[in-house]
């Protein structure tokens, strides 16, 4: 099957075009390499092109027939949504309406969408499973969510299959030292607590120490990017079976908090690390952290490197040789 990776060269894309590859799947990506990287696609097509241009997104359907279509292009800092939400409201939502559009007119069949976690705003409970209010707390959330809404009506309208495959945090560097994390700026806290021992963040920033959690800091469920990646192949193939479709978390069971992040850091790198300790952003919650169980049972899936030791060795290794 032929399928369609738009954002490919970021993040967690790129490390779902390298098992889709590795199952067997060509690979189209489509990118506008605002943050993604050309480095991390080796040996797949790539087009570039902007999901906010519809005529971009239409010549990619027009020139080629796709079975499924993966959707990890969006903007993703939860504070600079807040500051301006204007923004995420454009980019997230005309985007993915220009791609999911295009999937219906072109007869795709099968759509996995890059969700989040912040759909589900403050949790009542945790873990979090899938059947938890929707109230996200940020508009970077909010975006979310209405993608959610739009595949799912749709799905009812138009007969598109379609996953939502909601993430808790994504994390450390592919095994083989080929991808790691690389934003600019960098907003997430493994790779900022790794740049500071690099020297490259001159102020490790904790967000918060005064959350209702046992030590005052945020607490979050981390997933390794390859187990995501793995996740989105896995999603595809049931899909493909006949799953339904749907939304499904992609988490671990188990959270830390900042500062047990940086203690872990501190053991995996051999050295000390300073931090200080600043106002909360706004649209943090306290804790995020995910039931695996439908994706274990109606998937298959199964983290196999999400221990928190094996994420930050990957990423360590990662950023010392590419930073």
């Amino acid at each position: 099957m032929n399928v369609l990776v738009a954002g490919g060269a970021g993040y967690i894309g790129a490390h779902t075009v390298k098992a889709l590859a590795e199952e067997g799947f060509e690979v189209c990506v489509l990118d506008n390499f605002s943050t993604g990287r050309r480095d991390f696609i080796r040996g797949h097509r790539i087009v570039p092109g902007d999901l906010m241009d519809k005529a971009d997104v239409e010549a990619v359907f027009a020139g080629n027939t796709f079975g499924a279509v993966f959707h990890f292009a969006s903007l993703i800092q939860v504070g600079e949504s807040t500051r301006d939400p204007a923004r995420y409201y454009v980019q997230n939502l005309v985007s993915s309406l220009n791609l999911i559009g295009a999937a219906v007119d072109f007869g795709v069949e099968h759509v996995i969408f890059s969700s989040s976690a912040a759909v589900y705003g403050v949790p009542h409970e945790t873990p979090i499973a899938e059947n938890h209010p929707i109230a996200p707390a940020n508009p970077y959330g909010r975006t979310k969510a209405v993608v959610e809404n739009i595949l799912a009506d749709y799905g009812r309208a138009y007969g598109l299959k379609s996953l939502s495959l909601r993430y808790f945090n994504a994390a450390g560097a592919d095994p083989s030292g080929e991808m790691g994390e690389s934003h600019d700026p960098e907003t997430h806290l493994i790779p900022n607590i790794l740049l500071s021992v690099l020297g490259r963040v001159p102020r490790l920033e904790v967000f918060g120490t005064d959350f209702p959690t046992p030590d005052g800091t945020a607490v979050r469920d981390y997933i390794h990017v390859t187990d995501l990646a793995r996740a989105h192949v896995e999603g595809l193939k049931a899909l493909m079976a006949g799953y339904p479709g749907g939304a499904v978390n992609l988490g671990t069971n188990r959270g830390y908090s900042v500062l047990e992040i940086i203690r872990k850091a501190e053991s995996v790198t051999g050295s000390v690390i300073p931090y200080f300790a600043v106002p909360r952003r706004p649209g943090d919650v306290p804790v995020l952290l995910a039931s695996r169980d439908k994706a274990e049972s109606e998937l298959g899936w199964i983290p196999r490197h999400s221990d928190i030791e094996n994420i930050l060795e990957t990423a360590w290794n990662w950023h010392r040789k590419n930073v």
